[in-house]
């Protein structure tokens, strides 16, 4: 199906956020949604190729579920005002993006678009500079150890070669065992927290000699165990603990003056 797309569908020349199939072009995410099912039920047509009548019911029927999740995130020709929907690569600022009130499909196909579009940019710049970081919390629901993925697969791209074109790959999460083993295998830098046992004993914790395994499993709340290229061997630090609320009931009351206590007598 993907590389029946890829071949067939060409960038429409008079709208950045559609493609053409068929000399026509797909005005949004619901159109292209029937021209698959189309091809789909004609029992000629080589995108069914040899699969089941059961394997195509069961693809559509994900594709139709999928649809419902994240049609509201692609508008083509609809969208009002795209310029302010489009994130600047080269404005070098901190670009934070809010998807934990998606579905986890929506969620997928948002990280997925965005990493793949950054990544495309910066191979077709072909510098370095300026450096561009990618924050991902949740590595492992994105790069899982099993199974595959177009996300997986971008960010493969990036743990491998992103180095070399300034693309770097800052990645968070609980179990790091759940992790693709070559994204694991590619970090030059390595911050581990309060580990649980089990957890510690996994081979991707090699890298830290049993007596700092065991203290893994103690530490306290900020403290962390940092493993990079410059020193041989891993060092014990401390994250300062952070001078504004992290948490909604740790804000002070509305109207109080933050700065009151450095105002002048």
């Amino acid at each position: 199906m993907e590389s029946h797309l890829d071949r067939e569908c060409q960038d429409d020349p008079d709208h950045e956020a559609t493609v053409v199939y068929g000399g026509y072009p797909v005005k949004d995410f619901d159109h292209l949604c029937e021209i698959v099912h189309e091809n789909l039920e004609d029992e000629h047509s080589s995108w069914r190729g040899r699969m089941a009548e059961g394997t195509v019911a069961a693809f559509q029927r994900r594709l139709d579920a999928g649809r419902q999740r994240i049609r509201h995130l692609i508008w083509g020709r609809d969208a009002e005002h795209p310029e302010r929907h489009r994130i600047d690569w080269e404005a070098a600022q901190v670009s934070v993006i809010d998807i934990h009130g998606l579905h986890d499909r929506a969620k997928r196909f948002v990280t997925g678009v965005v990493i793949k579009r950054l990544f495309e940019e910066k191979e077709r710049r072909g510098t370095r500079l300026p450096l561009t970081f990618l924050v991902l919390d949740e590595l492992n629901r994105y790069a899982p150890r099993e199974g595959w993925s177009p996300i997986k697969e971008v960010l493969l791209d990036v743990a491998e070669r992103g180095r070399s074109l300034g693309m770097i790959l800052i990645g968070a999460e609980q179990t790091a065992s759940e992790v693709e083993r070559r994204i694991i295998a590619n970090a030059a830098f390595r911050v581990v927290g309060r580990l649980d046992t089990a957890e510690a004993q996994r081979s991707e914790y090699g890298f830290l000699p049993a007596v700092t395994r065991a203290r893994a499993s103690i530490l306290k709340p900020g403290s962390m165990i940092l493993q990079q290229p410059h020193i041989p061997i891993p060092i014990q630090i401390r994250f300062p603990f952070p001078s504004w609320a992290t948490r909604a009931e740790e804000a002070a009351e509305s109207g109080a003056d933050p700065f009151a206590a450095f105002s002048a007598d």
